[in-house]
């Protein structure tokens, strides 16, 4: 184990917490930055050894403190706060700090799909940050999440009671991942950059239909949740409108069982696995 910390930004977050669970659990020196030391969040995290470090990627030097003398860095950017350039911005800003500061390797959280001309203004903004990774000097790894499980959390109260929906035919597979399954192959990354320096790896756990998705959902909570589609015309925002036009289209395309055939040691959650463990308490 390296004797300089991994910088892990947004820690506190899904992606960001998953990572560190996962260099945790292999006892590496995690350092995190976040916004509010004195949140508790922030304070769990001091309180299992990461050092917890206050900035943000609008404060360029505070970014650039936080890299200081660290062995690699996981990435994360958002446009849902502040929008699409928001997010190219927080790229930028983030290359700029590991560029002053010679990171030795980055890791950046993209999406899946980033590569197509998918017409998703998220997935075209994830884009133009990793083409600005690729003709910087930093050395860098990308990796592409599929839609996460937990993102079926956003209608957990329908799921609970009795009703899953999104926009998707009822037997169009979706591929998926598991939070923790990104933290532990981001873990891997970071723990030995010079395998995966310059590649690019598309990640999914699962490909459930929404049919099989309500199945095990109601295996979960002991009762029948029933898949009704959503009209994609039901779907106002314009981000959310052209992703699942891309997800009813040619969607993400990440070869799985060759995925999982490399990489057996991840675990790779099976949905079913993932909705048992999120919703049978809830029966």
């Amino acid at each position: 184990m390296a004797d300089e910390p991994i910088l892990v930004l947004a820690a506190t977050g899904g992606q960001g917490g998953a990572v560190t669970d996962a260099l945790l659990a292999r006892r590496a020196r995690v350092r995190a930055l976040v916004r509010d030391p004195g949140r508790p969040a922030a304070r769990e995290l001091a309180e299992r050894g990461v050092e917890v470090v206050a900035g943000s990627l609008s404060d360029a030097g505070s970014l650039t403190a936080a890299m200081s003398g660290v062995s690699g860095v996981f990435a994360f950017t958002t446009p849902f706060e502040a929008g699409v350039e928001a997010e190219v911005a927080q790229g930028r800003a983030i290359l700029d700090a590991a560029t002053r500061q010679r990171v030795p390797h980055l890791v950046f959280s993209s999406v899946a799909g980033a590569d197509q001309r998918s017409g998703v203004p998220h997935f075209h903004s994830k884009a133009r940050v990793e083409a600005e990774l690729a003709s910087g000097d930093v050395p860098y790894t990308i990796l592409g999440p599929t839609y996460f499980f937990d993102n079926a959390l956003g209608g957990a109260e329908r799921i609970r009671a009795g009703v899953l929906d999104l926009p998707l035919p009822p037997d169009r597979p979706l591929q998926q991942l598991a939070r923790p399954d990104l933290g532990a192959f981001a873990a891997d990354v970071l723990l030995a950059p010079g395998r995966w320096a310059g590649q690019r790896v598309e990640l999914a756990s699962d490909a459930p239909t929404p049919a099989q998705m309500a199945v095990a959902l109601g295996a979960a909570l002991g009762r029948e949740v029933r898949y009704e589609r959503v009209p994609l015309t039901a779907v106002d925002d314009p981000d959310m409108h052209a992703m699942w036009t891309f997800l009813n289209g040619p969607g993400y395309r990440v070869d799985i069982p060759a995925l999982h055939a490399a990489h057996p040691d991840i675990g790779w959650t099976p949905f079913a696995d993932w909705a048992h463990r999120t919703f049978a308490t809830a029966r």
